[in-house]
């Protein structure tokens, strides 16, 4: 009896550090999956069939305290392995005050999936000696937190080869590890959650150029492009020339080295416009005689087209080549320098184009 006070002053003892306070069953669910450790102290009234091996004195009852480990199964069910210590107490002529044991596996099953539970089990109960039982009982568990409680219980034991029954009470704490996902549910007025206003959709704009799908005719505009109320890029009209000019010296069609850049300049400006076509004009000076004037000019033309097809790969059907001979004159005068100056080839064109305006 000494033992069982003590491990009922335990457990108090613990209850009162935690702040014994009326809390509500935690969430079941919340518990599923959680394990827990205990310590119980227990008494047991033992049958009184139960002779020692003088056949005189018998076992009258006994006192014990143990420890435990269990695990939340389910919402509504749980597994419990106990150790139990038993201190006999036998009635009769011998002094002396044998001990025993009960290793225990429990089921235990929670109906509402609240405080109160059923239990079954079997377990290894020695009593003088080890013997198969069976047992069935209830208990109540009473919450101190939500990873604490304390709880009490009732048994009766059957023990299958003798055909003993005994009684058992017990009390214990257990503690549960693991994360608490959810507090213990407090009783508090529920209150009706207030409505949300409607959420207005706001008018989809794919392209983001802010005019709405509905109203936009041009729907993959550029998102730095300035637009219109249709949602349309806004252009603005520039001009791009190019001017290619290519001297020749007396008397030759030949297309000197040191103009090769000037010609991939007109190239690449034909290469930007592929809908521009250019027309190439050669002229001569006034020496020599006009006829051949005019054929010169006409080779001097044609030299700068096979430039401009053979090696930068402009197709010929896009170049049109002239010869003007001397019709064309820069300067008009009869020197030397004018000569020099009328010993060339010409190609001008202007393209209009439209550059998107940019926000």
């Amino acid at each position: 009896m000494h033992l069982q006070k003590k491990t009922a002053l335990l457990i108090t003892s613990i209850a009162l550090a935690l702040g014994v306070n009326a809390q509500e069953q935690p969430k079941a669910e919340d518990l599923v999956g959680k394990t827990y450790v205990g310590i119980h102290g227990t008494r047991m009234n033992t049958d009184d069939d139960r002779l020692t091996s003088n056949g005189v004195d018998f076992i009258k009852h006994a006192n014990g305290m143990g420890a435990e480990i269990g695990y939340r199964y389910s919402e509504r069910s749980e597994y419990r392995l106990s150790y139990t210590h038993l201190n006999l107490t036998r009635v009769g002529w011998a002094p002396s005050t044998p001990s025993g044991s009960n290793i225990a596996l429990n089921y235990l099953l929670f109906p509402n999936e609240e405080n109160f539970y059923l239990m079954a089990g079997a377990s290894a109960l020695e009593v003088l000696e080890t013997k198969l039982s069976v047992n069935v009982g209830a208990g109540y568990r009473h919450y101190i937190s939500d990873r604490s409680a304390i709880y009490f219980e009732g048994n009766g034991h059957y023990q299958l080869d003798e055909a003993y029954t005994d009684l058992s009470a017990q009390i214990g704490f257990i503690y549960f590890f693991g994360d608490t996902q959810q507090k213990i549910v407090r009783s508090e007025p529920k209150v009706a959650p207030a409505k949300a206003a409607p959420v207005m959709a706001k008018p989809l704009d794919s392209d983001n150029d802010g005019v709405i799908d509905s109203k936009d005719q041009c729907k993959a505009t550029p998102a730095d492009n300035k637009v219109d109320s249709n949602g349309c890029t806004i252009f603005t009209e520039e001009n791009d020339a190019m001017h290619l000019h290519v001297k020749f010296d007396n008397s030759k069609a030949v297309v000197k080295p040191e103009y090769y850049d000037n010609i991939k300049a007109a190239a690449d400006f034909l290469k930007t416009y592929p809908h521009v076509n250019l027309e190439i004009k050669g002229h001569t000076s006034t020496t020599g005689p006009a006829a051949f004037n005019k054929k010169l000019s006409q080779q001097r033309a044609d030299a700068i087209t096979a430039v401009l097809t053979d090696e930068f790969g402009i197709k010929a059907s896009r170049l049109t080549a002239t010869g003007m001979g001397e019709e064309e004159l820069i300067n008009p005068a009869n020197n030397a320098q004018a000569h020099k100056e009328n010993r060339r080839i010409e190609a001008k064109v202007v393209v209009n184009k439209k550059v998107p305006v940019k926000r």
